[in-house]
């Protein structure tokens, strides 16, 4: 249990000596080995494998549902409606997803949640291919998938310190963020052809099958027997993670801020597809090319922050993301052109994972193992659960003032948090 006379919190002995038992001890030095060091590790190299392909799979779900709804509704409301139902249940259920990540193996836990997963793609599949997809099916598998995730989040942040160890956890989470933004490239630019040519009962029925890559690989990983250390009832133990996290004023900070940037990235997000159909008038290849932008540049901003040694710095980096973030969504609402927007893409990309990696590494290595899961899904509560008000707003916005001004409040906002963060961690010496 937490106590507030500990002062600094941190994992027992015995924890941090199975977190890092099969890392050694000094990393290898030097150009890719620095920046795919947490490669090293069997079980992540597995988890890395599974989730290339998956991830794809769920990129092109993604573009093909936000394409789906726009096309049976024409409605903005009705997008922010569907981010809603996907992303709400993160919130709403998230403390149970991160109690029982914390009382239960993460990696039996993933295995059940991705099983869920690809039966929702299958059933989203076959009724978009029949011709018997209705917006309120969407909306209901879209609500299932949310809950699958308020579980499988949290587990799976969790999951990667004890398939890479602390040593390498920076390198692990951002080469994580990498997979899945390299994913991200590869998956809107193929869903836009796909929707274009076949519509988009394809690119649910392959994320389906991607599921069967992620599922054989986590099957393959060879980890500890989980023994649960709680005794005390779930409610006590529920209660107890969010005491830690407000009274831990690095973490409290850290999700605050990132609560706040979610936010302000909705609007962008949520409205993609009315800009590149009624502003840049490209349709969804044009779509498909705005994301994959996007993720180049996310990429290329988490292998750089996979090649760092250390950690000190982070607070700035996530300062400076936040700012260049707020500033990419404004120039993007302003754009006239869809090649200089294409270009704006791939900064936004580049300081939004940035922010995510560095945020997410700091709080790892801030807490015990012991509170892991309640607070990773405290964090998956704040960029994903906070998105379906965030969607609603952006929804809303869009529909009274126009979706430029709505973008445009998005990027003031992270304009914002960026100045109210920094001032509560002031740049450390020698950075």
């Amino acid at each position: 249990m937490y106590s507030p006379s500990r002062g600094r919190e941190e994992a027992s002995p015995a924890v941090l000596q199975d977190l890092s038992a099969e890392t050694p001890q000094q990393p290898p030095r030097g150009g890719l080995r620095q920046t795919f060091r947490a490669l090293r590790h069997r079980n992540f190299r597995l988890f890395v494998i599974g989730q290339i392909i998956s991830l794809v799979g769920t990129w092109m779900q993604n573009v093909a549902q936000a394409w789906l709804v726009y096309r049976l509704t024409h409605s903005e409301l009705l997008l922010g409606t569907a981010w809603f139902c996907t992303t709400i249940p993160v919130f709403a259920l998230g403390p149970l997803g991160g109690l029982a990540s914390d009382r239960y193996s993460r990696h039996r836990l993933v295995i059940f949640t991705q099983s869920v997963a690809m039966l929702q793609a299958l059933a989203l599949a076959i009724l978009t291919l029949s011709g018997a997809i209705q917006v309120w099916h969407v909306l209901a598998l879209a609500l299932m998938l949310g809950t699958v995730n308020a579980f499988d989040m949290p587990a799976r942040q969790s999951l990667i310190v004890q398939l890479a160890g602390r040593d390498d956890l920076l390198n692990a989470i951002s080469l994580n963020s990498a997979i899945f933004n390299a994913a991200r490239v590869i998956g809107p630019g193929i869903a836009g052809l796909v929707v274009a040519v076949a519509g988009e009962g394809p690119c649910f029925l392959f994320n389906s099958f991607s599921f069967l890559a992620v599922i054989g690989c986590l099957l393959a990983m060879r980890l500890p027997k989980f023994e649960c250390r709680f005794h005390d009832s779930p409610w006590s133990h529920l209660k107890d993670g969010f005491r830690y996290a407000w009274r831990h004023q690095t973490v409290r900070r850290l999700l605050m801020m990132m609560a706040a940037t979610t936010i302000a990235g909705m609007p962008a997000l949520v409205l993609m597809p009315f800009f590149a159909d009624v502003v840049f008038h490209r349709g969804s290849q044009g779509l498909g090319y705005l994301m994959a932008a996007m993720g180049i540049g996310a990429v290329t901003g988490t292998l750089v922050l996979a090649s760092r040694s250390r950690m000190s710095g982070l607070p700035q980096v996530i300062v400076y993301s936040a700012a260049t973030m707020g500033a990419g969504f404004i120039l993007f609402s302003l754009s006239e052109w869809f090649y200089l927007s294409l270009a704006i893409m791939p900064v936004i990309g580049y300081s939004v994972m940035r922010q995510m990696a560095s945020a997410n590494t700091l709080i790892q290595t801030t807490i015990p193992d012991e509170y892991r899961g309640r607070i990773m899904a405290l964090y998956s509560m704040t960029v994903v659960g906070l998105g379906p008000l965030g969607s609603l707003i952006a929804g809303a916005l869009a529909h009274a003032f126009g979706a430029r001004v709505t973008v445009i409040a998005g990027g003031w906002l992270a304009l914002l948090a960026a100045i109210a963060f920094r001032f509560y961690h002031p740049p450390e010496k020698g950075v």
